[in-house]
């Protein structure tokens, strides 16, 4: 049985245990919950916060030790990066009006006057929010786990080993193993989900009743609806006005890789048939296709990022705080640079979340209120993501054509 399945199936007979228990056998609920429920859902919380800080740097350093090479950061990589970062930053700004304009979380009814906050999660200055990026001790930041100075940090190592080169093969290859053995170790996390799933969502249902299952669906509503805005308005219109193409003939075209997205929830996963479909089907010079797509599924992650737009606010509406403008630039600061160093296989959107509350201050046990839902929006978001790939593929092939449609010769990526 796949796990998508597996999850889905946590997540219903979850719901179902905690309306039972909920609405007949409240004290039983109780005893449930503290020797049953709540154990499986830190243990898995745990499994995922144990992984935070190591996936970051790991995945953020490879990506820049890919992205730094002075061969790829040409013309071609200029307009490629450029369209990602500006595409992921109106993904989460569209994330965030949404959240704030539908308030998912205000309603639910939940009692949180035992929720525990780091210390110090009061939002500091704008200038010392920037200053503060740079660590001045790169291993207490990751002691800390303060990911906007490890992020740095590892951008900066990514670099340097990129432009070293031949010195630093060492290096880098010691990077590329301990991001492998990262993804592995989420594949065998996420082999825990359908049990977090359960345990997490009958605790909340258990507790909150049917007032939780609406917020979450609500949750679940505006996630949809940020990813469809997206992937219909920025990259509709951009294909629209840079490449001139039809919108619609450029999402008909790609369906068939979008479908196989949806499917698998793997952006890396996709990849071979997401070139296919651009080359064949929208006429993208292999020679594009095979930089830019690749490079999409390592650092473009606009569903991933609208994910944790929403999510953030809906748990912050959830525990009734609310965010200051900085907390708000660096959740879109935090948010877009996690993308760079999100995998394109899939849970790791949630260990980003995790990185993203963590930063802003909020409880990373919240997770628990979109755990169950977040499978099929990673379907979904997978979809999204990899059409913005492919719609930046067209666009810089379009704007190849005025350099005599022989764009500069570029490596293919390592995937």
């Amino acid at each position: 049985m796949k796990l998508s399945v597996q999850i889905i199936i946590g997540l219903i007979l979850g719901i179902v245990v905690g309306i039972v228990l909920n609405l007949f056998a409240p004290g039983a609920f109780e005893v449930i919950d503290k020797y049953v429920l709540n154990p499986v859902g830190t243990l898995f919380l745990n499994l995922i916060k144990m992984l935070v800080v190591p996936i970051v740097f790991f995945s953020i350093a490879l990506g820049a030790a890919g992205i730094g090479d002075p061969k790829k950061l040409g013309r071609i990589g200029g307009k490629t990066i450029g369209y990602f970062l500006i595409t992921t930053t109106i993904a989460i700004v569209i994330g965030l009006i949404l959240a704030y304009a539908i308030q998912p979380g205000a309603g639910g009814g939940f009692d949180t006057a035992d929720a525990t906050f780091e210390e110090g999660s009061g939002a500091p200055p704008v200038v010392e929010t920037i200053l503060n990026i740079i660590p001045t001790n790169p291993v207490d930041a990751m002691a800390k786990g303060d990911m906007l100075q490890i992020i740095a940090f590892a951008v900066f190592v990514g670099f340097a080993v990129a432009i070293l080169k031949e010195k630093t093969k060492t290096v880098y290859r010691f990077l590329e193993e301990g991001n492998d053995i990262l993804m592995y170790l989420v594949n065998i996390v996420m082999l825990t989900a359908p049990y977090g799933a359960f345990a997490l969502i009958a605790s909340a249902v258990g507790s909150f009743g049917i007032d939780a299952l609406q917020a979450m669906g609500l949750y679940f509503g505006t996630v949809l609806l940020a990813l469809l805005i997206h992937a219909v308005l920025t990259y509709g219109s951009s294909i629209a006005l840079l490449s001139k193409m039809n919108p619609l003939a450029f999402f008909k075209g790609f369906a068939p890789a979008m479908s196989v997205a949806f499917s698998t929830s793997s952006s890396s996963g996709t990849l071979p048939v997401s070139m296919k479909t651009a080359q064949e089907n929208l006429k993208v010079p292999k020679q594009i296709s095979s930089f830019v797509q690749p490079l999409g599924a390592t650092i473009n992650m606009d569903g991933t990022a609208i994910m944790q737009g929403v999510a953030t606010i809906f748990i912050a509406q959830v525990y009734g705080i609310e965010l200051t403008l900085v907390q708000l630039i660096t959740v879109v600061l935090t948010a877009v640079l996690a993308s760079i160093g999100t995998a394109g296989v899939p849970g790791v959107g949630l260990i980003m979340l995790a990185m993203v509350l963590k930063q802003v201050g909020l409880p990373v046990e919240a997770i628990g209120l979109v755990l169950g839902v977040d499978r099929l929006l990673d379907m979904t978001r997978t979809a999204v993501n990899i059409t913005g790939d492919a719609a930046c593929a067209v666009i810089v092939a379009k704007s190849e054509e005025k350099h005599g449609g022989k764009p500069q010769h570029i490596p293919d990526m390592d995937i």
